[in-house]
């Protein structure tokens, strides 16, 4: 159908208001395609984790002091594991059949069979154990936890195997893989903390001086570049990991908790508890503008996007009318 010059222009012109503009290759980033129930989960949900293997996906659901195991084969919500206090981070050892539950409150951290889900193990480590990152190539798992430590844990003894003390709490952190760093958002001491994994020492603070509040976090490691995420203001800050300087900023969706970077599609994916999924795709120059904004719910601030499936899933909030539920959403080809 023939437009015509009036709603062409109008279309422009609310385009450009939005800060939005063409995907490449003509398309369309965050279609949603569909949603898995959590019933009867009511409360917070913080951190979701995959499981390629089994094509399972995890949620921990922090208010219900639950985690939420998803068939993904079917799209369909398998079962509700309960004895967790507070669950905030989860990650996976594929290879030792482990999944790795960080709890807010309690034991620290809890290790489950990944055959039948039960508790094999529980590792103290203090209160407030939050994100979890699993490096498949030491067979280790890393743990934020406290008011200021990063820990390494050995999956199928779950065996403590050294700590590094930070300024504060830490946030998301993201592990190089041809490299030994460690890179950790410490939002009450607003740096980034960088880590060799090796010897477990600091070796390097970068302040974040440009923003606050930097809690999530994504790597492009070929690129050399550290996106993190703020939500006071509301941007994403791109430093340049071998300086450990800010290269460049745009704004995103407020009240973030997560972002990725997909690496091949030359996008960062954001998720807000404002609301909104917001995806930005790197221009010629290197900067980054925003191809999508979709609404989601209040209080949909978690997600996780798996580049081998396409595919980003957003953990949705009970309150009120709204169900608790993982959207779906397709990235693309």
């Amino acid at each position: 159908m023939k437009l015509h010059a009036a709603p062409c222009g109008l279309l422009l012109a609310t385009i450009m208001a939005l800060g939005l503009t063409s995907p490449s290759a003509g398309q369309q980033p965050l279609r949603a395609v569909g949603a898995i129930d959590l019933p009867r989960v009511d409360g917070r949900i913080d951190h979701l984790a995959y499981d390629s293997a089994e094509q399972r996906l995890f949620v921990a659901g922090l208010g219900n002091n639950s985690v939420e195991v998803l068939d993904l084969k079917g799209d369909a919500h398998l079962k509700s594991l309960p004895g967790f206090r507070e669950p905030q981070g989860i990650a996976v050892a594929p290879e030792a059949r482990v999944i790795a539950v960080a709890n807010g409150e309690g034991e620290g951290i809890q290790l489950l069979d990944g055959t039948d889900y039960h508790i094999a193990k529980s590792v103290p480590l203090g209160d407030d154990s939050d994100n979890v990152r699993y490096d498949a190539g030491a067979h280790v798992f890393y743990v934020g936890y406290g008011g200021g430590a990063l820990a390494s844990v050995q999956p199928t003894e779950g065996k403590v195997l050294s700590s590094v003390k930070l300024a504060a709490h830490p946030e998301s952190f993201q592990l190089e893989q041809s490299g030994a760093r460690i890179f950790v958002n410490v939002p009450d001491a607003d740096q980034i903390a960088v880590i060799d994994r090796g010897t477990m020492k600091v070796m390097a603070i970068w302040p974040v001086t440009d923003a606050r509040s930097n809690f999530p976090m994504a790597l492009d490691e070929g690129n050399h570049r550290l996106f993190i995420g703020c939500r006071r203001p509301a941007k994403v800050l791109v430093y340049d990991t071998m300086t450990g300087k800010v290269t460049g900023s745009f704004s995103i969706v407020g009240d973030t908790d997560d972002l990725f970077y997909d690496a091949a599609r030359k996008r960062v994916y954001v998720s807000g508890g404002e609301g909104y999924l917001d995806a930005f795709e790197e221009q010629g120059s290197g900067s980054f503008a925003r191809v999508a904004r979709v609404q989601t719910a209040a209080g949909a601030r978690t997600s996780l996007f798996v580049q081998e499936r396409s595919r980003l899933y957003l953990a949705v909030p009970h309150r009120g009318s709204q169900k608790a539920e993982v959207r779906v959403y397709d990235v693309g080809p």
